[in-house]
């Protein structure tokens, strides 16, 4: 399962670069030279409302789990 965590960018030379903390570097076997894929997400409030509005449009149907939130 991937790790989330929380990290500053910093100048890399002529780059930017994200430290991974070495207990979540150890814990997914990442070593120096290792490829790996990064998913960036930052908080941005019209990002959210613009998935609901989607989400809204497609109209699809769902059966609640639980019947008493309804």
């Amino acid at each position: 399962m991937a790790e989330l965590f929380k990290a500053k960018v910093r100048n890399v030379g002529s780059s930017l670069g994200v430290l991974i903390p070495m207990e979540i570097a150890k814990k997914e076997s990442i070593k120096k030279g290792a490829e790996i894929e990064v998913a960036i997400s930052k908080k941005d409030i019209g990002l959210i409302e613009e998935a609901f509005a989607k989400a809204k449009k497609a109209r699809l149907k769902f059966k609640r789990e639980i019947e008493e939130r309804i």
